[in-house]
């Protein structure tokens, strides 16, 4: 199996590498709870694509299965298998497109199949009825992000065309917003009437509604109205808000705090360059510290002059390029000591760095920061009652 997809579980005690990701397991459970209460009585399908969001997607569903979530939600058949694997009973949807040829994998490990299409529902049947099983099925309706699904205006055709398919058994249908965590609601309000309008076709057959799902975190936070049957939170779940826009509906705190440890320090003389490019000087003495993370970790090398880490609580700039596997961090007079911790983001006494300041330093979103943190740092978990 594809180990970009899991860490082992380990504890603090285990870990050589001093950079690494720690994961607050009892901040998770609570941020799930906050969520729950708020969308009740809709149902929860927690995220967990991409590694749960760079939090390790076995040891977040391991805790999603504790939790009781209704269903887990992926992106693709591989992580899917994985948490198969790894023994994990709760149902799984797979949100992603598909291909023919892996239909029977979906079978072989129980996971249930987005079907995006006449012909994708058709492939489906047809080897559903020959391996013998019925094929758990969410159809999915594009209301206007223009990815997969069948056009809300050619719905109708769609859902037709499932109430032929005797292998299939429709288990939900869904759609997804394309700016639901904006200011501007308009579009996000407009989708929801696309979706609600092509919903009719059950009622207007006397037939019964499968469960509807259509809000993730942004719309979590701004649409009540859009929660339905069963909510998807994304990144809300591991604490950090979609965008700034997005309303703090609901109290969640990061579960996660990116960490690594002072391994030299030197004093860098006035004129003297810093980095790959030199593009960073002084005009005076300054004391620095080298860091041992980079952008081979994903710390983004855009972020080079940018950046801030914490020290003892303290902010101090990031000097120079960030190289691949090395920072350089300039506390000017200040004293720092090899093993002193250091926050890449997180808290540290009374101040913090967020993810989201990761993100406007780097020129991205706070989606891009957790997911690509690297499988090379070690994920450690705290309050292993879960």
């Amino acid at each position: 199996m594809n180990e970009s997809v899991s860490h082992p579980v380990i504890s603090v005690e285990e870990v050589v590498r001093p950079t690494r990701l720690e994961i607050d397991l009892k901040t998770l459970a609570a941020n799930y709870n906050n969520i729950k209460r708020h969308v009740a009585p809709a149902k929860m399908m927690p995220v967990l694509k991409a590694n749960a969001y760079g939090h390790g997607i076995v040891r977040i569903a391991q805790l999603m299965e504790k939790l009781c979530a209704d269903c887990i939600g992926v992106a693709v058949l591989e992580e899917g298998i994985l948490l198969r694997e790894e023994g994990i009973k709760t149902p799984i949807l797979v949100l992603g497109g598909i291909w023919g040829n892996q239909i029977p994998l979906f079978f072989k490990h129980d996971l249930t199949i987005t079907a995006s299409s006449i012909e994708k529902l058709n492939q489906i049947d047809e080897i559903a009825a020959q391996m013998k099983v019925k094929a758990k099925v969410h159809l999915k309706i594009d209301t206007g992000m223009e990815r997969i699904g069948v056009h809300y205006y050619n719905a109708e055709k769609f859902l037709e065309a499932s109430l032929k398919c005797s292998n299939i058994e429709i288990e939900g249908v869904y759609s997804h917003f394309a700016n639901s965590d904006d200011t501007d609601l308009t579009f996000s309000f407009l989708q929801l009437e696309r979706f609600q309008e092509a919903l009719k076709f059950f009622e207007k057959h006397s037939l019964k509604m499968p469960v509807r799902h259509i809000s993730k975190s942004g719309s979590i936070l701004q649409m009540p109205v859009a929660n339905l049957d069963m909510v998807r939170p994304g990144i809300l779940l591991y604490g950090v808000y979609p965008s700034s826009e997005s309303r703090r509906s609901i109290n969640v705190t990061p579960a996660s705090t990116w960490k690594s440890l002072v391994v030299y320090f030197k004093v860098i003389k006035a004129d003297h360059p810093v980095g790959y490019g030199l593009s960073w000087k002084s005009d005076h003495d300054v004391r620095a510290v080298t860091v041992p993370v980079g952008y081979g970790d994903g710390y983004f090398r855009s972020m080079s002059n940018k950046a801030e880490v914490l020290i003892r609580g303290k902010r101090y700039p990031v000097i120079g390029r960030i190289s691949m596997d090395q920072i350089v961090v300039n506390i000017e007079n200040d004293s720092a000591y090899n093993g002193d911790e250091v926050i890449l983001f997180g808290s540290d006494g009374g101040n913090k760095i967020t993810v989201e300041e990761l993100a406007d330093w780097a020129g991205t979103i706070p989606y891009e920061i957790l997911t690509n943190i690297n499988t090379r740092v070690p994920r450690v978990y705290t309050e292993q009652c879960f």
